[in-house]
């Protein structure tokens, strides 16, 4: 469990997230492809964002994201392609002919990286055990 924490809320919110270059083109290549990996890490970071696991395909990027509840899966998925686009179109557009900010396809798939479902029923299960352990121990140890 590699649970982190905001000043109201403990939290772990892993995301798989793919999206693809525009027409599934391969674009994805040599020093475009460096500079794109650390160019998202350094985005994640900018949001509270970790990227836990990634790679970049030469036509689509496969990660998982951890990020913060307080963001929506599809503004940090905006923001990193967006930002991504606008650095490649400013670098690489007159080089490769790219046309205009379109780098990214519209799209993009997410699915949420959980605990086992077993595991999450036994925890539920045994709240109630370990809330009744803790009001029997206070018991007799008034601190009010």
């Amino acid at each position: 469990m590699d649970e982190r924490s905001q000043s109201h809320a403990t939290w772990d919110c892993k995301y798989h997230v793919v999206f693809s270059s525009k027409y599934r083109t391969k674009r994805l290549y040599g020093d475009l492809r460096r500079e794109l990996g650390d160019l998202l890490h350094r985005l994640a970071l900018q949001k509270d964002c970790r990227i836990e696991e990634g790679h970049l395909m030469p036509d689509h990027v496969h990660m998982l994201i951890s990020i913060p509840p307080k963001y929506s899966v599809s503004h940090i998925v905006g923001f990193l392609k967006g930002k991504t686009a606008l650095y490649v179109a400013n670098k690489y557009a007159r080089k490769r002919r790219y046309k205009g900010y379109h780098f990214w396809a519209r799209g993009y798939f997410v699915s949420t990286a959980g605990y086992d479902e077993q595991v999450v029923r036994r925890y539920i299960r045994n709240q109630e055990k370990a809330d009744k352990a803790s009001d029997f121990a206070d018991l007799f140890n008034r601190s009010y």
